[in-house]
């Protein structure tokens, strides 16, 4: 099915979150920002991200905030994030930061999805620009070990395992296809 194809049929379906949220876990550059947004396109929902929240909130970005008061320091704002969202907010795309589900319970917020992309898929997607940006891909051995490390935690937390190694409307679809309807 191309995409157009795809597209109209989502765009015909209205979708209902009911009391719960949507929440987009995985490794850094796997998609959750842009499937989020694509989310966003069909429910209308608002989109939460996380460590945006926490950047915007501290006025500092993530790499200041690990330099300036420590890695412990950023879970305990990660763990306080994940728990404001499990007892106050409804409704919300939630787009974590790929370390959460190793140091939060991210199924309290709500329907985990987990957009599973291979290192190898992650490091072709991500441009040379995007890597720059992203401190832990400055050492991809290290950044390798990671992804190994966190992926059963990954799948461990999702409610849902969605192949993201595919167009954004196909992924889009399949997490709607997990939704009720309205």
């Amino acid at each position: 099915m191309d995409n157009i194809n795809i597209l109209c049929k989502i765009q015909k379906r209205v979708w209902k979150l009911h009391s719960t949220n949507l929440v987009l876990i995985g490794f850094m550059g796997s998609g959750k920002s842009s499937v989020a947004k694509a989310l966003y396109q069909h429910t209308r929902s608002l989109i939460l991200d996380s460590d945006l929240m926490i950047e915007n909130n501290e006025n500092m970005t993530i790499p200041e905030i690990f330099s300036q008061k420590g890695e412990q320091y950023f879970r305990d704002l990660e763990r306080a994030f994940c728990l404001f969202v499990s007892q106050n907010i409804r409704h919300c795309i939630i787009s974590t930061g790929g370390g959460m589900p190793m140091f939060c319970d991210v199924k309290q917020m709500g329907k985990v999805f987990f957009l599973d992309l291979s290192f190898e898929d992650i490091l072709l997607r991500l441009s040379k620009e995007e890597r720059l940006k992203r401190p832990l891909f400055k050492n991809q051995k290290a950044a390798l070990e990671l992804y190994q490390k966190r992926y059963q935690v990954y799948k461990d937390s999702a409610h849902f395992c969605i192949n993201a190694n595919r167009s954004i409307p196909e992924i889009t679809q399949e997490i709607l296809d997990c939704l009720p309807m309205k």
